[in-house]
């Protein structure tokens, strides 16, 4: 048995904040990147919270990748303030944070649950609707992904303004995570209709809107759609679960700062190929994994494709995508050192087999699989 469920409430628009009036908050923690608070991204919220006589503070102390450190820097500082109320705003980095936070919050002070508001400033993490916060540990560097519930947001806020000056790059890192997550998603182990049909959708708005928006980013029309996108996705792959792309980008990721939604857009191909048993010499469509991407293909670039052309036309597509968001091919593009990188592939390989993402992988891999992987993600084929 399954179930599916999304008890995050979701306000979308340029006036989503007015909805904030509706919920008893007194005593609110905002927490927020360095860039949101000096943009004055947070000068919308905090008008709404003000004119209800709530009381604010805000810690904007937030860093990529945030570590054990900061979180626990984090955790000080929201015991003396005692909140009724959680906000992150940010990106993947601040939401995370806020979420693991709040958690530990909980956890030490034994309070219930504040309410947790999500106001995401790029289109890409769906942090906003998930269970999941990925912490970096001080010491290893290693990425850590904490699954739990209690992380769910209360409230997601997708304002389109708040990701209208978002850059070029950035819109394509994060636009690429969202394809990732979707297609991720629907060849997981534990994807159902519910969650394949949120996937499929993202998935049609990506290759509808991205390329748009990257062209264009003061195309409000394209951020809305890739804003609910990405929440879309988020949903999707919080109740699927992801597979090894995401475990080798979060090794990748703490290994190299490589940007998250970098390091999928440049693995997402090969992990395709591995799945579909497409390195095999006698390639057929005739496993799951192969038959759902050659679906995804079809989506993303109509024609009259069939069985193992489907599968090719998918990762054609992706890599022109690619092409076209100026996202290298290979690890080796983004300037990696190959001796470094090639010394540490067999440690990589071995916390990304061991990552919470690669369980539901639709196909398994063993050691030597995963390093050989790894080797043609950073060479090309």
């Amino acid at each position: 048995m399954s179930g599916f469920y999304v008890p995050t409430k979701i306000y979308t628009g340029e006036s989503a904040f007015e909805n904030l009036k509706n919920y008893p908050i007194h005593n609110v923690c905002i927490i927020c990147d360095p860039f949101v608070a000096k943009a004055g991204m947070i000068k919308k919220p905090l008008g709404v919270l003000e004119s209800m006589g709530a009381t604010c503070h805000i810690f904007s102390d937030i860093t990529p990748d945030p570590s054990t450190d900061l979180v626990s820097k984090g955790v000080s500082w929201i015991l003396e303030k005692k909140p009724d109320t959680v906000m992150a705003m940010g990106g993947g980095s601040a939401i995370d944070a806020a979420k693991a936070i709040s958690y530990m919050y909980q956890k030490i002070n034994g309070v219930e649950k504040p309410l947790c508001i999500v106001a995401p400033t790029t289109s890409g993490t769906g942090s906003e609707v998930t269970s999941f916060a990925v912490i970096t540990d001080s010491k290893t560097h290693a990425k850590y992904p904490i699954v739990d519930d209690k992380l769910l947001p209360c409230i997601a806020m997708l304002d389109p303004t708040l990701v209208r000056s978002v850059p070029p790059a950035v819109t394509a890192d994060t636009g690429m995570d969202v394809l990732v997550h979707a297609i991720e998603a629907n060849v997981s182990t534990a994807a159902t209709d519910f969650s394949d049909a949120l996937a499929e959708k993202a998935i049609r708005l990506v290759r509808d809107y991205l390329p748009r928006v990257y062209r264009q980013g003061e195309d409000m029309e394209a951020r809305e759609h890739m804003h609910n996108a990405s929440c879309l996705a988020g949903i999707a792959f919080n109740h699927a679960s992801l597979g090894i792309c995401h475990s080798i980008a979060h090794v990748l990721g703490a290994r190299f700062g490589i940007p998250h939604g970098r390091a999928n857009a440049i693995v997402l191909p090969y992990v395709i190929e591995y799945n579909a048993h497409m390195y095999e010499k006698h390639f057929q469509t005739d496993n799951r994994a192969a038959k759902i991407y050659a679906h995804i293909g079809i989506i993303i670039n109509p024609g009259t494709y069939v069985g193992p052309q489907a599968v090719r036309n998918l990762t054609i597509a992706i890599n022109k995508l690619k092409k076209d968001l100026d996202i290298p091919m290979t690890l080796r593009e983004t300037g990696v050192d190959e001796k470094k990188f090639m010394d540490m592939v067999p440690e990589m390989a071995e916390i990304a087999i061991q990552d919470k993402c690669t369980a539901t992988n639709p196909r398994t891999i063993t050691k030597p699989q995963m390093v050989e992987l790894m080797k043609r993600i950073y060479n090309g084929r």
